[in-house]
């Protein structure tokens, strides 16, 4: 029987947990075991909001409890910002056995989100017209433009749930710097969606560059409801082989 490996699912920002809920069910299908991570403050997590750090512990944790009931070299997959936090999370525990980058920034070690986009020619996104920062440090989503950044591609239903769930960003997540380059000794896939209103897909294609395997998919920021079954298809190969 072919061994199968974990899949631990890290949310983007302003998101949580919730939504790689159609993604798990689709694994489930297929007898892929994963889990989904709430990073601090957001989805069902009952914890403060903390910074990138706090973040990247919250998953190296995950990855330990993981380890502590012999559940080693999991699939760990970051959307968006969780690509930063997988790539931290993976300097502090390395058990892991590929990192998927799904429409993500994948910073090396000395620079953060922002330094990494900062450093790529300019291309603009909804996104940019989405965000409100607060004058306590975080970041909303005006919900007129989510749509547009986030779920192009999505039916109504889906559109409508999601964003009543999203929640507040700390944008000190976004400027602090990752510590390693786990990419290095951990093969990676970059999962490059052409459609993408948050990423744009000209910075997606830089940084796939820093990857060892690229997948494109046609469609917008959140392929794990968009195109699930696709998004699966690349899961299973990766967690199967």
């Amino acid at each position: 029987m072919t061994s199968v490996q974990h899949v631990v699912l890290v949310h983007g920002a302003w998101h949580g947990a919730w939504c790689f809920g159609a993604l798990q069910a689709e694994l489930d299908r297929r007898g892929i075991p994963s889990l989904a991570v709430d990073l601090p403050g957001h989805g069902a997590s009952p914890l403060p909001f903390t910074d990138f750090y706090g973040d990247a512990q919250c998953v190296a944790d995950v990855l330990s409890s993981l380890s502590a009931r012999g559940i080693d070299n999991v699939v760990l997959v970051g959307h968006s910002y969780g690509g930063a936090v997988i790539t931290q999370a993976s300097t502090i525990n390395p058990n892991v056995s590929h990192l998927v980058y799904l429409a993500a920034f994948a910073p090396t070690s000395g620079q953060s989100v922002m330094s990494q986009l900062l450093a790529m020619p300019r291309h603009d996104t909804a996104l940019g017209s989405a965000m409100v920062v607060g004058v306590d440090g975080n970041s909303t989503i005006n919900p007129e433009f989510a749509q547009e950044s986030f779920y192009g591609c999505c039916n109504d239903e889906v559109i409508a749930a999601s964003i009543a769930r999203l929640s507040p960003q700390p944008m000190a997540t976004m400027t602090q710097e990752v510590t390693g380059s786990p990419r290095v000794t951990i093969t990676s896939t970059y999962v490059l969606c052409l459609q993408d209103q948050a990423v744009h897909p000209e910075h997606q294609k830089i940084m796939a560059q820093l990857c060892d395997n690229v997948i494109t998919l046609d469609t917008d920021h959140s392929p794990f409801v968009s195109m699930v079954n696709q998004t699966a298809d690349i899961l299973e190969r990766i967690a199967t082989s």
